[in-house]
């Protein structure tokens, strides 16, 4: 079972935010031991984002944060001090895999470079997620989800021709710098085992953005092979067009209009030539009827209702959803989809499930996110700390 594909492989994840949070979230949802190392009383930067259940924030409700850090276990340390650095070296010292998004001059100030580590875990691997990478003139330069998808290419060419470029909405960039960052981690993890020694993975996030399927692949071999720079109104807008209760997507041509004729119900179009023959389906007036005819169409039926009859005729086609309808979307329903996980502090809500299981296997139940420090005297007992010792770091505020 895939889900239990990485069981006994211990991860110390010092990440935050959303790039290397969800590197992490995939190796725990699949079967790794992973301990999220958060400061006392700041906890990760994700826990002030939103959405909070009712608009309330609460640091422990987060719904970023909760969805960021499933079947993880929380320690909260303060490895700003001497104490805190040493646990966290007991602790890597243990661990197969150390993940962390800092900026490339951190890890070394704490003493936590890859060369540090080895020292004393010769076989560990260490992925560090980054803007820019661990070298070249832009390692020190701060990044963010704005910066990173800009530099990566594909945003000058998107968004109006008049109009400034514009960035899909969303942190898309730092979710698929952290796939990326988990797939390299995995891999290197299989590397190590073979070899017998560790390995050091460097995850620039702008460059898993320029390396991305998301138009920018072939834009680029495009301007290697040709020399055109894609600008903004070149990529013609999808037919998207509204029905009663939303919109549907539909790929249309004049050698599908069989098809189309067949989907509308309306067989004497496919042979008239105000729609067959390119010359005059080129004319305004017959592209307007032909607008008129399925705006018509479309806005006697759902949403559902068309795209049921598209799909009947085979006319490529697809419906604009909203969060609601993927939510309520019966293929995601019948394949069990969706998770209901518990949170003490949050309560029960709906989770997006496995990005990929293991066929006819039922999934595993994951653990909710945890509380800031929910689990730091397990495991600093497990490390072989005393009650006397945790006690006293505690006392110190070196723990939480």
């Amino acid at each position: 079972m895939i889900q239990h594909a990485l069981d006994g492989l211990k991860v110390v994840d010092l990440t935050h935010y959303v790039a290397g949070p969800y590197c992490t979230k995939l190796l725990a949802d699949y079967g790794a031991d992973v301990i999220k190392v958060e400061r006392p009383g700041i906890g990760d930067g994700a826990r002030r984002l939103g959405p909070f259940p009712g608009d309330k924030p609460d640091p422990e409700k987060s719904g970023i944060f909760l969805h960021l850090n499933t079947s993880k276990r929380g320690i909260a340390v303060d490895f700003k001090r001497p104490e805190g650095i040493e646990l966290l070296k007991r602790m890597i010292k243990e661990a197969d895999l150390l993940v962390e998004n800092f900026s490339p001059r951190v890890m070394p100030s704490l003493g936590l470079s890859y060369d540090d580590v080895r020292a004393f875990n010769p076989e560990v691997v260490m992925v560090s997620i980054s803007d820019f990478g661990q070298t070249g003139p832009y390692r020190d330069y701060r990044g963010s989800e704005m910066v990173d998808y800009a530099l990566g290419g594909a945003m000058y060419s998107a968004g109006l021709p008049d109009r400034q470029p514009l960035k899909l909405g969303g942190v898309v960039v730092s979710y698929l710098a952290g796939a990326n960052a988990a797939a390299a981690a995995a891999v290197a993890v299989v590397g190590t085992a073979m070899r017998g020694e560790g390995d050091h993975v460097d995850i620039s996030i702008m460059e898993t953005q320029a390396g991305s399927p998301d138009r920018r692949v072939n834009m680029l071999v495009g301007y290697q092979y040709t020399g055109q720079v894609n600008h903004r109104g070149m990529l013609a807008p999808p037919p998207v067009r509204p029905c009663k209760d939303g919109y549907l997507n539909s790929q249309f041509g004049l050698v599908w209009m069989d098809r189309i004729s067949e989907m509308l119900g309306m067989p004497e179009i496919k042979d008239d030539p105000r729609f067959v023959d390119p010359i005059e389906a080129a004319k305004p007036e017959n592209a307007a009827l032909f607008e008129e005819i399925y705006l018509g169409w479309l806005g006697d039926r759902t949403m559902r209702e068309a795209w049921d009859a598209a799909q009947a005729a085979h006319v490529l086609s697809g419906p604009i959803y909203s969060f609601a309808d993927v939510m309520a979307d019966r293929n995601f329903q019948e394949r069990g989809y969706w998770e209901d996980i518990e949170h003490p502090a949050a309560g029960r809500w709906r989770y997006p499930g496995l990005p990929f299981s293991t066929f006819g296997e039922p999934s595993k139940p994951r653990r909710p996110a945890p509380r800031l420090g929910e689990h730091t005297g397990e495991v600093l007992q497990q490390l072989g700390y005393s009650d006397a010792e945790v006690a006293a770091l505690r006392g110190q505020e070196v723990i939480a």
